[in-house]
């Protein structure tokens, strides 16, 4: 008679602890995951609203006085980037400022700028994380008098952590405490 050579295998109950074991490691590593990659579109507006903020800067010195741009794209991403389309008239358009992003954008843009042109705000909204509530970011750039000039997609102005108000200025940052990576 012979002797049967057996054969290593699985049993099932090894087989479902492997399986749990990858679903638990999956539960916790998927949700911090996501987080990074919110944080990485977050990184687009900001980006974005530093190189306006250097296009107006340069329109300025050149034609003495700062320039609004349209809200463009007519409406942002969400969770997917769209390519960006300039929706201002010329003479009120980025081109006009002199910036174009490269590549597809999550975030819509907009620049308000006094009637004097003395003073601007730059604002970047997108709903990045699907929730409903859009991301507001912003740049404030206030005239030599200290007033500023209200955006039009709703950033009251940058917010600072320390006063608990959306009060700083030439900084690019979230316009309210429940935006930024606070949120994620």
């Amino acid at each position: 008679m012979q002797k049967r050579r057996q054969v290593g295998a699985f049993t099932l109950i090894e087989l479902m602890m492997v399986v749990s074991i990858i679903g638990l490691l999956a539960a916790i590593a998927i949700p911090g995951f996501m987080r990074v990659q919110l944080r990485s579109k977050t990184a687009e507006a900001k980006t974005n609203l530093n190189a306006i903020r250097t296009a107006e800067e340069s329109y300025g010195a050149e034609h003495g006085r700062y320039l609004a741009a349209q809200t463009s794209p007519a409406v942002y991403g969400g969770t997917t980037a769209r390519v960006f389309v300039d929706e201002g008239p010329p003479g009120s358009n980025f081109d006009t400022v002199g910036w174009r992003p490269t590549g597809i954008v999550f975030f819509q843009y907009s620049v308000a700028a006094s009637a004097a042109g003395t003073a601007y705000t730059v604002e970047a909204a997108a709903d990045i994380d699907g929730n409903g509530t859009p991301q507001l970011w912003g740049y404030v750039r206030t005239n030599v008098l200290g007033a500023s000039v209200a955006g039009v997609l709703g950033c009251p102005g940058v917010w600072d952590v320390n006063t608990g108000t959306p009060s700083l200025i030439s900084t690019v940052g979230p316009c309210g405490p429940i935006f930024g990576q606070s949120e994620f």
